[in-house]
């Protein structure tokens, strides 16, 4: 039951993330998003993977959460609230399959693989290009702090 609230929670701060307007909130649930992903593999036995998931997420929102507030004007409207508790439901449902799937499991004759392998062994390229994606946003965010600072923006 808990992996299912889990994932549930997983989804919705995803969701959150990506359509929230302001900036600050934004990367509040992304932070969410970054902690429960850790919480979930160490829940499943991979802490080691769950300590750089951390690492990461720590460092990514770090940089997201400076260069928002430098670099990212202020939105004056609220958002309405019928747009977040649309984002809400949505992520709600986008996450039905996987607790449905949890809950009535497959039986196959198929000998169990330890969590912790099969993520190093099928997951290893996504780790690696989730690190270039954070080293790509902090370098786009460089550049683009080294432009305002040049034409005297900053």
């Amino acid at each position: 039951m808990i992996l299912e609230a889990l994932t549930i929670g997983l989804v919705i701060s995803a969701c959150l993330a990506i359509f929230i307007d302001e900036a600050v909130y934004s990367i509040v649930a992304l932070a969410g998003t970054f902690f429960l992903t850790s919480t979930l593999y160490a829940f499943n036995g991979a802490v080691f993977v769950a300590v750089f998931q951390f690492a990461i997420g720590v460092g990514t929102l770090a940089i997201l959460f400076l260069s928002g507030e430098m670099l990212g004007g202020r939105v004056e409207k609220k958002p309405p609230r019928k747009n977040v508790l649309i984002v809400l439901l949505s992520g709600a449902v986008l996450s039905l399959p996987a607790v449905f799937l949890s809950i009535f499991g497959t039986t196959n004759s198929v000998p169990p693989i330890p969590f912790g392998e099969t993520l190093w062994n099928l997951r290893a390229a996504d780790v690696v290009l989730q690190g270039l994606v954070v080293f790509g946003v902090a370098l786009g965010i460089g550049i683009v702090l080294y432009e305002k600072k040049r034409k005297g923006e900053l």
